[in-house]
C-alpha cells in the first residue's frame, strides 16, 4: 500500500493554496493536511500537523525566510520545499544554506512538483537545473562581507565616498577599498552596474534607492 504524504501548504495568497490543494489532489499518495498565509501560522501549523513535507512561499507576511529558520530550530530534520516566484540568487542560496531541501519555481509542471515533494520525502533534494544555473553564477564569484553590503547599500542610495566615510564611521581609504571589492566581486565596472546586480542577485531591496 503507497504511503500517503501528508503536507502543509505555506503561502499568503488564497487561491495559490487552493490551486495547489486541487492539483496535489489528483496525487493518491499526497494529502495536504494543514495550511498557512503568514510566517507565525506556518510554524504554529507545522507543530500542530507534523506534516512530512512543507510547501513554503518566500513571500509572506512575516518572511519566508524566518518561517523556514523557525520550522528548522522546531526540528532540524523537517522537510521544506519551497516554492515561489523568486527567482534572485540571493533568495535561493539562503534557502538552501538554511535548510531547504528544495527549490522550485511557481510555474512548475504538476507532474514536476509531485515528484518533487516525493523525492523530498524520501530523504532527498530538489533543484532543478534552472535554479542550478543560478546558483553556479554566484559560486563562481566571491560574496560580500557584511560591511560591504553596509556600503552597497549606502552606495546605491546615492551616498558620496566621504558620506560613506561619515555614515560608518571608516577613513576614505577604507572605503575605496570596500568599494573597489564589492565591484569586484559582482564583476561590474562602475557603480550603476553595481547597483544593477545586486538588484539582480537579491542582495538589497527594490526600494533601496
Amino acid at each position: 500500500m503507497t504511503q500517503t504524504i501528508r503536507i502543509l501548504l505555506a503561502d499568503d495568497h488564497r487561491i495559490v493554496r487552493m490551486g495547489l490543494k486541487t492539483v496535489l489532489a489528483l496525487e493518491p499518495d499526497l494529502n495536504v493536511v494543514a495550511e498557512a498565509s503568514t510566517a507565525e501560522e506556518a510554524l504554529a501549523a507545522w507543530r500542530a500537523a507534523q506534516p512530512d513535507v512543507t510547501l513554503l512561499d518566500l513571500r509572506m507576511p512575516g518572511g519566508g525566510h524566518e518561517a523556514l529558520r523557525s520550522i528548522l530550530t522546531s526540528n532540524p530534520q523537517a522537510r521544506v520545499l519551497i516554492l515561489t516566484t523568486s527567482e534572485m540568487e540571493e533568495d535561493i542560496h539562503r534557502a538552501l544554506t538554511n535548510g531547504a531541501k528544495g527549490y522550485a519555481l511557481k510555474d512548475v509542471a504538476p507532474e514536476e512538483l509531485a515528484e518533487a515533494i516525493r523525492a523530498i520525502h524520501a530523504g532527498g533534494r530538489w533543484v532543478p537545473d534552472d535554479i542550478a544555473r543560478i546558483l553556479a553564477g554566484r559560486e563562481s564569484s566571491a560574496a560580500l562581507s557584511a560591511r560591504e553590503v553596509e556600503v552597497l547599500h549606502l552606495l546605491i542610495k546615492g551616498l558620496t565616498n566621504p558620506d560613506i566615510c561619515t555614515a560608518l564611521g571608516i577613513s576614505l581609504g577604507t572605503t575605496k577599498a570596500h568599494i573597489r571589492n564589492i565591484l569586484a566581486k559582482l564583476q561590474v565596472s562602475d557603480r550603476t552596474e553595481a547597483a544593477a546586480e545586486a538588484y539582480r542577485r537579491g542582495l538589497v531591496g527594490q526600494d533601496a534607492g
